[in-house]
């Protein structure tokens, strides 16, 4: 039996940002034990993130590594600008516009983008554009008051 294709969600954040919202995806795909990449296109956003993710809740922090760092296949969170796969993650996060290459293996693709930024906006709905025509199924959610709603 073929693996099902990978869902592609498309988060439009509007009320709060990225540092404020992926902390959370993350917990949220770790309690389902599956294994995370956060893709970037600039490495300084990568290292900002890396630091974020130790530090973001006085309480706790998530376990996470830099795809250059020794044991980086052991890790339940990576943080990269590459296109590889070296945790053999089960969802792939895109920031900032990067690319989804291959999403075979992948249960889940998010696409996180600022809705208050028309570069970004730009850069999502070809995002959308490509991946719907590839034949995935696309989600898209947008940041309300009360949490996010899918709106298609």
């Amino acid at each position: 039996m073929a693996d099902p294709a990978c869902e592609v969600w498309f988060y439009h954040m509007e009320r709060s940002s990225l540092e404020q919202v992926l902390p959370d995806l993350l917990e949220r795909s770790l309690a389902r034990n599956w294994r995370a990449i956060v893709r970037g296109r600039q490495s300084d956003r990568i290292e900002r993130l890396d630091e974020l993710l130790w530090t973001y809740r006085d309480e706790s922090f998530l376990p996470h590594g830099l795809a250059e760092e020794p044991h980086a296949a052991l890790q339940p969170v990576i943080l990269t600008t590459q296109m590889d796969n070296p945790n053999g993650a089960d969802v792939v996060f895109l920031l900032d516009g990067a690319d989804a290459g291959d999403l075979d293996g992948f249960v889940r693709c998010i696409v996180l983008f600022d809705g208050r930024d028309e570069a970004a906006l730009a850069t999502a709905r070809a995002q959308w554009r490509a991946i719907k025509t590839s034949g995935l199924p696309v989600s898209y959610w947008k940041q309300m008051a009360r949490g996010w709603e899918k709106q298609a």
